[in-house]
């Protein structure tokens, strides 16, 4: 059986999940809240695409700060959605 997992939790998680190094347990539940939430499927996809376009030096540049806004709007995103 495997324990539920919020969509909070999904989104802290998110970075490790595609990096492969979150445990055999959580990996487990975060596949298969994904199977159920299209929201947090959509964000994963998101995030992967992302990832992708910053790894590939050719795409383009990113703004000075983007990083550090982007942190900002995820902090404050899932600090009103503890509340």
């Amino acid at each position: 059986m495997v324990v539920e997992i919020s969509c909070e939790e999904v989104w802290r998680e998110i970075s490790d999940y595609l990096e492969g190094v979150t445990s055999t347990e959580l990996r487990g539940r975060m596949e298969e809240h994904f199977k159920g939430c299209k929201h947090c499927t959509a964000v994963l996809d998101g995030t992967r695409n992302v990832v992708q376009l910053v790894g590939d030096a050719t795409a383009f540049e990113l703004p000075a700060g983007f990083s550090n806004k982007l942190y900002q709007k995820l902090n404050h995103k899932l600090s009103k959605g503890r509340s």
